[in-house]
C-alpha cells in the first residue's frame, strides 16, 4: 500500500468510494433512507475536489488504484475517513490516520465519527464528547463528537 498526498486525478476514484462505503459498509447502522442522505447519487466531484484541496488530504492506493482517503484541517478537525469496501479490516484506515494525526501533535484531533467508525476512533485513544443528530437532506443521522488530546512533550529539564 502506497501513501500519498491527494491528487485532483483521484477525485473519481474517491466519490465512488465514498458513496459505495456508505451503502454498504455503513448499512449494518445506519437505514438507506439514511445513507442515501449522507452520500446521494450522483456524488458531487466538484464538492468534493473543493473541500480535500484545501485540507491536508492523503490517498491509500493499492495496484493503482484508491482504496482510502482521509483529510484534515488546520484546526486538527479529521474531517473524513474512508475505505473502499472491499479493503475493510487491512490497516488502511490505521495508516491513513496515523499520517493525519502526525500532522499536528501539538493539538487536540478531533472528529465526528458515524456509528460504524466510533469503535475504531476508541481503539486509538479517542473519547466521546457528545452524540449528536445531524440533519443531511431532511433526515437525521446520529454520529458521535470524538477528541484525542494532544501529544504534550514531556520533556523536564
Amino acid at each position: 500500500m502506497e501513501i500519498r498526498p491527494y491528487q485532483p486525478e483521484d477525485i473519481g476514484e474517491i466519490v465512488l468510494l465514498f458513496y459505495e462505503t456508505v451503502h454498504s459498509v455503513n448499512l449494518r447502522d445506519y437505514t438507506p433512507e439514511q445513507a442515501e442522505a449522507w452520500a446521494p447519487h450522483p456524488p458531487s466531484a466538484a464538492r468534493w475536489h473543493s473541500v480535500l484541496r484545501v485540507h491536508n488530504t492523503f490517498t491509500a492506493l493499492e495496484g493503482g488504484h484508491v482504496v482510502g482517503f482521509g483529510d484534515i484541517d488546520a484546526t486538527g478537525y479529521l474531517d473524513h475517513l474512508f475505505v473502499h469496501k472491499d479493503h475493510q479490516r487491512r490497516g488502511i484506515a490505521g495508516a491513513l490516520c496515523d499520517r493525519l494525526e502526525s500532522l499536528y501533535p501539538e493539538k487536540a484531533v478531533t472528529v465526528h465519527a458515524s456509528i460504524t467508525a466510533r469503535g475504531f476512533f476508541e481503539r486509538r485513544g479517542y473519547r466521546v464528547v457528545r452524540e449528536q443528530q445531524i440533519e443531511r437532506r431532511g433526515v437525521l443521522l446520529t454520529n458521535f463528537v470524538m477528541e484525542k488530546p494532544a501529544k504534550l512533550s514531556h520533556n523536564h529539564p
